[in-house]
């Protein structure tokens, strides 16, 4: 699987489909318990979708989701509400509407971080 991808990042490094066969590669490493792998992958892939697409296209967004929900697994409270109050969310909202399952989804990540976090404030809580 790595050998192919590799390959495939040699001759189609910007194709969405090979960005989606890395992310789909860094959602296995992540279903292994190695997040800390999968999110050096998801932020590669989501920093090309950006680059490619724009940070309203929705699977650009969703691949941030995954960068989200990897940051909840290694316990990086901060970095995930940062980024996803200040970057993913803004971003999705305007884009797909408040009602759509990944402005959800984002909005449900940004809850966990800040109920899980040990230093968030009742202020943060009552966000």
């Amino acid at each position: 699987l790595e050998a192919n991808l590799a390959l495939g990042r040699r001759y189609w490094s910007h194709d969405e489909n090979m960005l989606v066969a890395q992310n789909n590669y860094s959602i296995c490493l992540d279903d292994l318990g190695r997040p800390d792998e999968a999110l050096v992958i998801y932020r590669a892939v989501y920093a090309k979708m950006v680059a490619n697409f724009g940070v309203s296209h929705e699977r650009t967004i969703h691949m941030g989701n995954n960068i989200a929900g990897s940051m909840l697994t290694l316990r990086l409270w901060d970095d995930c509400k940062h980024f996803t109050r200040d970057q993913l969310l803004p971003a999705a909202r305007r884009s797909l509407g408040p009602d759509h399952n990944i402005t959800l989804g984002l909005g449900q990540n940004l809850a966990i971080a800040i109920e899980q976090d040990p230093e968030s404030t009742r202020d943060d809580l009552l966000e």
